[in-house]
């Protein structure tokens, strides 16, 4: 550790070894958390200084600078972006749009995340590469999301990540941490006397160094206070003022100059120098500012501290901020910074000018361009401020409350249509705000509140946009689905469709079919509007509108009420891919929710948990609590009960469907366990319930559990209802199970037939589990020992333990006596080796399996090794013969 940081021996040896493990290929990140002052910034500079071999690159977050997305992730990336040619096409597309090099669709966070961790693995691969971030609470929040993102991948990279920061970054929560504490009373007054020049009463210097509490900052600028005694109050203020005190004793043009500093985030020392110019300050007044050692004038302008630059800002007149501003906006070019000229006119605007409220407007639709939605809020927020015109006014917080609704800040959203209601009356506006707010009850799963409010603004839009309207009344007949209301009446009120009709159309006439005349009658709509979606290419309709149509809340229900397994997986991975694409995080949830049921399904436990633990991180992201349907299937599967809680709450908020699911889930829970009258109590209350999806799901459930408890009248209604069901694998498998159930032992064989033709692995086992029962109960134990070993072994790999076991204990009733298989080394693959390891057997590059999971191809490099550790293998093509 160097000499010259007192009292920081253990900090500064934790540093080191970051440096020492990243030479090693371990990527290593630490957030240095602390006051104002108390030393992070040393800190950095200290791993600066010791990073000897490796480049290092910095950025600092600016107060002034957080409204302009990607603004930190810049200057962190600046001196390698003579590389962009050497990403992969998309990454560079992303980034180069994200930094306004390009124009291109609006990039996602993941793809311009990913993109960063690729520039800088491909840095760090020629050397290993510092990166320091100071002052990271005022990162722009694109910056911070990416940032974090990169952070959490740094696996194999010979890359250190370092942040220093004071105050609550939501984005690097979670990240290892390392809490900068004050120091101790005799490091204290050894710096203290350090500063002090000439004798103090040892009362005094008891006082500082108390009141300093450690504080480095404050033992170095707190002694200047000592003329006019000590302030009480919060010690970052007290500094602040410190900073103040010395600067009230300039001359004007000397306050103004610092002032024209603090004001221009960039420390454009170019654009400072001509803003001083049409101020007519001279050269006099930087000698003066040069003199307090608070500034430095160079190529790049830098205060002493952050609270210097606060200091200098927050104690001007505010005639002489908008004064400043208004220079600043004058002499940057409109035509290469456009965005900062605009947010330099609207900080020097006094009442309300359309012009710069324009501008403003124009900056949020580049910044949304960009994939800055919060940014494109923000500004839309104060375009409106500016709006002279209150009916515009209205429509731009209305814009701005849409942006953040898509960004998944959904309780800031609504408080700005609270401020759009009190605009002037505009019936299409209060129209447009009711089917907003009925799209965040969605998002907030409020769903009994959606439903009617959607309703409600598809009529109110037909008279003003009757194809917003039909896909309004979709929505709001999707909510009332989930709500568990199907609202027959409301769904025949939807407006006549387009000629010829649009996907949506379809999609409308085939729900609005099921809901109001039943199965059989829906059937020709629900096949033409599956056709149709499955028809859809990307970019043809709104992509803000495409994801949900896709997923289980549209497309998703009519695939599975067409028994159509393969179409709905194919949706489902659909929905992700336009989720992300679109940068819709609170969609993203339901849609990685929809992909894992699908893959719990499909028997892929790994790659369904990985999509279970997107979910959870997009919670984390956005403050939206979890969708988490999908592990209500999962715990099923596994023997846990989770629904019963889950339905009890579900009922209560009105959330029927939610409470639907839990009920189908825990009849395959008990199925599992073997609590056969519990599973059809649960089955059938949804089948009774004539859920869409479920009640179908549901009546397979009731009949396996029926034939366990001696209700042979409920398999025979469970056969019958089955009947109007259409004949694809998934509905003629489980068909041949129910007359099997019936009485019909043939069909145990043709449904194992019928599922060995689809991707639905999880019934497959348990149609091997049925008929290996059934065979032993019939006394041909050796051939039931074939079929339960086989389920035994399938269930295993679908994560179904419950199952598992069930099979295990009918293994052990035909006298089986091979070892119980339990983990075998691929049961150690966690999630993402799971899936690396399965799209490297389908033969995909490190670059590629990188660009699907957003993770780096020397990550994925390192995790192929792990895989072909755990598995036995040395090579990918002994992985394509390796059974996981």
């Amino acid at each position: 550790m160097s000499d010259d940081l007192l009292g920081r021996r253990t900090e500064g040896e934790t540093l080191d070894r970051l440096l020492t493990q990243a030479k090693s290929g371990a990527g290593q990140v630490l957030v240095l958390r602390g006051e104002a002052g108390i030393g992070k910034t040393a800190l950095l500079d200290h791993v600066s200084a010791r990073a000897t071999g490796f480049r290092v690159t910095r950025a600092a977050g600016v107060e002034a600078e957080s409204a302009f997305p990607y603004a930190g992730l810049h200057q962190l990336c600046v001196p390698f972006l003579d590389r962009l040619d050497k990403l992969p096409a998309p990454q560079r597309e992303a980034l180069g749009t994200a930094f306004g090099m390009a124009s291109g669709p609006r990039p996602t966070r993941f793809m311009v995340g990913l993109a960063v961790l690729t520039l800088l693995a491909e840095v760090a691969d020629e050397q290993p590469l510092v990166c320091l971030v100071d002052d990271a609470q005022w990162l722009d929040s694109m910056s911070s999301a990416v940032l974090g993102f990169v952070a959490r991948r740094l696996l194999a990279e010979r890359i250190v990540l370092v942040f220093g920061l004071r105050e609550d970054n939501d984005y690097l929560d979670g990240l290892p941490e390392l809490l900068v504490r004050g120091l101790d009373d005799a490091d204290a007054r050894a710096l203290l006397d350090s500063v002090i020049k000439g004798p103090v009463d040892g009362r005094v210097r008891d006082r500082i160094v108390a009141e300093a509490r450690g504080n480095p900052l404050a033992l170095l600028e707190l002694p200047r206070e000592i003329a006019d005694g000590l302030d009480a109050g919060p010690l970052t203020s007290r500094i602040e003022q410190s900073f103040v005190r010395q600067i009230e004793p300039l001359p004007a043009g000397t306050r103004l100059l610092m002032l024209t500093a603090a004001a221009e985030p960039l420390g454009d020392a170019t654009l400072l120098w001509r803003a001083a110019g049409l101020l007519g300050l001279g050269a006099d007044p930087a000698a003066a500012a040069l003199g307090t050692g608070l500034i430095e004038f160079g190529a790049r302008i830098r205060f002493r501290h952050p609270l210097v630059r606060s200091a200098v800002y927050r104690s001007a007149s505010a005639v002489d901020r908008q004064r400043v501003h208004r220079a600043l906006a004058d002499v940057t070019d409109p035509a290469i910074d456009p965005d900062r000229r605009a947010w330099h006119r609207a900080q020097g605007t006094t009442s309300p000018d359309e012009e710069v409220a324009a501008d403003l407007e124009n900056t949020a639709s580049r910044a949304q361009a960009r994939g800055g939605l919060l940014a494109a809020a923000a500004f839309l927020e104060q375009a409106a401020v500016l709006t002279p015109e209150p009916g515009r006014r209205a429509s731009r917080e209305l814009a701005a409350a849409r942006a953040k609704r898509d960004a998944g800040a959904l309780d800031a959203a609504l408080r700005l249509l609270s401020a759009v209601e009190a605009g002037p009356p505009d019936e299409r506006r209060s129209a447009e705000v009711e089917h907003l707010r009925g799209h965040i009850a969605f998002d907030q799963r409020r769903v009994a509140e959606a439903a009617p409010l959607l309703f409600s603004a598809a009529s109110r839009l037909t008279p003003f946009d009757a194809d917003l309207a039909r896909e309004t009344h979709l929505e709001a007949l999707s909510a009332a689905i989930w709500a568990g209301s199907a609202q027959a009446g409301a769904a025949r009120t939807a407006p006549p469709p387009r000629t010829p009709p649009c996907a949506i159309d379809l999609v409308l006439e085939a729900l609005s079919t099921r809901v109001t005349s039943g199965y059989a009658a829906s059937v020709p709509h629900m096949t033409r509007a599956l056709d149709e979606v499955r028809a859809l290419k990307v970019g043809a309709e709104d992509i803000r509108r495409l994801p949900w149509l896709f997923g289980y809340r549209a497309g998703g229900i009519l695939a599975t009420e067409m028994w159509d397994f393969e179409t709905r997986h194919a949706f489902a991975q659909q929905q992700v891919r336009l989720a992300r694409d679109a940068g819709a995080l609170v969609q993203l949830q339901f849609a990685v929710n929809f992909l894992a049921d699908n893959e719990l399904l499909a028997g892929e436990p790994a790659a369904a948990q990985a999509l279970i633990e997107e979910d959870q991180r997009i919670s984390e992201v956005t403050g939206t609590p979890p969708v988490a349907y999908a592990v209500l299937l999962q715990a099923a599967y596994r023997g846990e009960d989770l629904a019963t809680t889950v339905g009890a709450q579900a009922r209560a908020d009105g959330q029927g469907r939610l409470a639907v699911i839990a009920d189908w889930t825990l009849a395959i829970l008990h199925n599992g366990l073997g609590r056969h009258d519990l599973a059809r109590d649960a089955a059938a209350r949804v089948v009774n319930s004539d859920a869409l999806v479920y009640s179908g799901l549901a009546t397979a459930e009731l009949a396996e559990a029926a034939s366990r408890t001696g209700d042979a009248g409920l398999v025979s209604e469970a056969l019958e209802r089955s009947s109007a069901w259409v004949d694809t694998g998934w509905s003629l498998g489980l068909k041949a199970r129910l007359r099997a159930l019936n009485g019909s032992p043939d069909g145990f064989r043709e449904s194992i037939d019928c599922f060995a033709r689809t991707g639905l692995k999880t019934e497959l086992a348990r149609a091997h589990l049925l008929y290996g029962e059934w065979l032993r109960r019939e006394g041909h134990r050796v051939e039931a020992r074939d079929h339960l070993r086989t389920a035994h072994e399938m269930l295993v790999a679908c994560g179904m333990q419950s199952f598992a076991e069930r099979a295990w204990r009918e293994l052990q009733a035909t006298g089986e006596t091979a070892r119980k298989r339990t983990a075998e080394p691929t049961d150690e693959l966690t999630a993402q080796e799971y899936q690396i390891a399965r799209l490297a057997r389908e033969g995909y590059s490190n670059p590629e399996i990188g660009t699907r999971l957003f993770i780096s191809p020397r990550t994925v490099e390192w995790h192929l090794r792990k895989v072909f550790g755990k598995l036995g293998v040395t090579s990918r093509r002994q992985l394509r013969d390796a059974t996981f």
